[in-house]
């Protein structure tokens, strides 16, 4: 079970509005990958947000566990710690698939999202995979503003709620458990749970895009 979840003052994540400015080129080229793939997600899925979070969700668990075994594979390689990447990745890739199970019992996912989800992990696992074996901080800065969006999505999502749009559901027993809600905890608040786990990877991967872009990489 994760680390009990303590929201701030005003139960909202931090930082919220975080943004990484883009410094070079290969910054710029990965926000506008990510901004191309908001376009599809917003023509996908509308205001379907929690089918949203089932099918994007699939994709999120995906970047820790490349990065986490090809930084895995390079430490063995060259003999030197890993500075404890390869642990920060690795656990990375299982909040998100925690994200996952959570969602789909608030939104059941239908058979095409299914078929959706097939295909986006297929393509994007072996994309991804390239992309960090040649290319690494590109990939974590790709991470970085894929969790920007993310927060920015669930932000929408917990307005719908507030705004009763979406039904303010029981939160599932699985999202209570992990997080260490409350036992009548709701939709609202496991939205504000996954938003600041969204966070913390955002700044996470735009770190470690600095540390590499500066040499520090291990």
């Amino acid at each position: 079970m994760r680390d009990t979840y303590t929201p701030g003052p005003d139960g909202l994540a931090p930082d919220l509005d975080s943004h990484h400015a883009p410094q070079t080129f290969s910054d710029r080229v990965a926000l506008r990958i990510v901004k191309t793939m908001r376009v599809f997600a917003d023509a996908f899925f509308a205001k379907r947000y929690g089918h949203r979070a089932v099918v994007l969700e699939t994709v999120a668990a995906v970047p820790g566990m490349v990065g986490g075994l090809l930084q895995h594979l390079k430490a063995i390689r060259h003999i030197r710690d890993d500075q404890g990447w390869i642990k920060e990745l690795l656990d990375e890739a299982d909040n998100e698939r925690m994200h996952l199970m959570t969602f789909i019992h608030v939104a059941q996912p239908t058979r095409l999202e299914r078929i959706v989800i097939m295909l986006a992990q297929a393509v994007f696992y072996n994309l991804y995979f390239f992309l960090y074996l040649f290319a690494p901080k590109t990939a974590h800065r790709i991470v970085g503003y894929l969790e920007e969006e993310a927060v920015i999505s669930y932000t929408q999502y917990l307005e719908m709620i507030d705004a009763g749009q979406v039904e303010n559901v029981p939160a599932p027993r699985i999202a209570i458990n992990y997080w260490d809600l409350p036992e009548d905890a709701r939709l609202r608040e496991v939205v504000i749970a996954v938003r600041a786990d969204e966070a913390e990877h955002r700044d996470t991967n735009h770190d470690f895009a600095n540390q590499i872009a500066a040499g520090r990489q291990p």
